[in-house]
């Protein structure tokens, strides 16, 4: 009778030999420490650790781009849809291109774990603190690199395999890009360099894999369009807004949207060792881009929302920051995040640095309970 070890080692070959020369194979994962004793593969694996994690869950609660105070709205796109939008172009991607689908699951789930609540607001105000308070800048891939690295499952990490991390931090679908190609030569050194938060992850830095560059690509298609049919819902924008010149390439609706762009990638990169799309797609994606940048992103009807937001940001660092020096353990840092780190954490982790991880974690909902009880103390009556 065969163990599990001999029917892990058949079905990873078995799979593997389906797949493109251009794919990461299951027997190219890196992991260090551990020894494979199960029937799952190793992607699974990473998969599976970043679904179980509280990082994972609380994404649910956590502002995709579009934040209004007396939003009550539950179709408006949250973190956590967004990140499987992001699964499910990239499969899609994955799949015509007979690439490794364990691997692109993987990375679609974990690469927005480290975003902090109020999207990328957010992210903007809690990196102009973290620069203040001098413990380098805050972006939210490097983040999600540090979280499965180093904060997870109590301070432990979650032991994930080279690929998947490096697909992880390597994800940023902001940055514009008709070709993409992966950087083979990259090693575990390569990423760690970033969690000192002196390295700026660069818009040269290319994954290191063919399905890292689908991650990367698939986020942008992604959130273009449901970008836009959240502001048309909000009515920060009409659909008549779309520059004409860009629908009649791309179509007006998220769903035309994602169709036209999944197809050429898919057309453009077929049997090629990177993604690319035609001139004329990548043209109109662009300007798409900067469509929404200014229409959406810095619509002037968000503008006293992101004021509140940017306060209540300065008030949480602020107050935590002397909670942890004045050693006050009645705080809900201490309570909430610190009682349950190990000590390797707790003793090798600046005060700010700690502050910065806490807020990270936040979701919408906590992050405003917070702030009301600080701002707004109880009164005994």
């Amino acid at each position: 009778m065969k163990d599990y070890a001999e029917i892990r080692r058949s079905v990873e070959s078995k799979y593997d030999s389906l797949l493109s020369p251009f794919a990461c194979k299951n027997s190219d994962a890196v992991r260090s420490g551990e020894t494979a004793d199960e029937i799952r593969p190793p992607f699974s694996i990473d998969r599976d650790r970043i679904m179980y994690s509280g990082a994972y869950k609380r994404l649910a609660g956590k502002t995709q781009v579009i934040y209004f105070s007396s939003l009550l709205d539950e179709q408006i796109t949250n973190r956590i849809v967004h990140i499987q939008y992001v699964a499910q172009v990239a499969r899609t991607i994955g799949k015509s291109l007979s690439l490794n689908q364990d691997l692109i699951e993987a990375a679609a789930l974990g690469h927005d774990l480290g975003h902090t609540p109020f999207g990328h607001d957010g992210e903007k105000y809690l990196d102009r603190l973290c620069r203040a308070a001098g413990i380098g800048g805050f972006s939210h891939n490097v983040h999600s690199l540090y979280i499965v690295e180093k904060q997870s499952y109590k301070g432990k990490g979650m032991n994930l395999t080279l690929q998947t991390k490096d697909a992880i931090v390597s994800h940023n679908g902001e940055i514009n890009e008709d070709k993409l190609y992966p950087d083979r030569s990259k090693t575990e050194k390569d990423l760690m360099k970033y969690l000192n938060r002196e390295t700026v992850f660069g818009d040269d830095d290319r994954p290191m894999t063919l399905e890292g560059c689908v991650i990367r690509m698939s986020d942008t298609i992604a959130y273009i369009g449901t970008d836009i049919e959240d502001a048309i819902r909000l009515n920060l924008i009409s659909r008549s807004d779309i520059p004409s010149n860009v629908s009649v390439v791309l179509g007006k609706n998220n769903s035309s949207i994602i169709d036209t762009l999944v197809k050429d990638i898919i057309v453009n990169s077929w049997d090629k060792d990177r993604l690319e799309f035609s001139e004329r797609t990548a043209d109109a994606l662009r300007e798409l881009k900067s469509f929404n940048y200014r229409a959406i992103y810095l619509n002037e009807k968000l503008k006293p929302e992101r004021k509140k937001i940017e306060k209540g940001f300065e008030i949480l660092f602020n107050t935590f920051l002397e909670d942890i020096e004045s050693d006050n353990r009645s705080s809900d840092i201490f309570r909430h995040f610190l009682d349950s780190k190990n000590t390797d954490y707790i003793s090798g982790t600046k005060s700010a640095e700690k502050v910065r991880d806490f807020i990270a974690t936040m979701t919408d909902r906590y992050f405003k309970y917070q702030l009301e009880k600080i701002t707004i103390p109880l009164i005994d009556f």
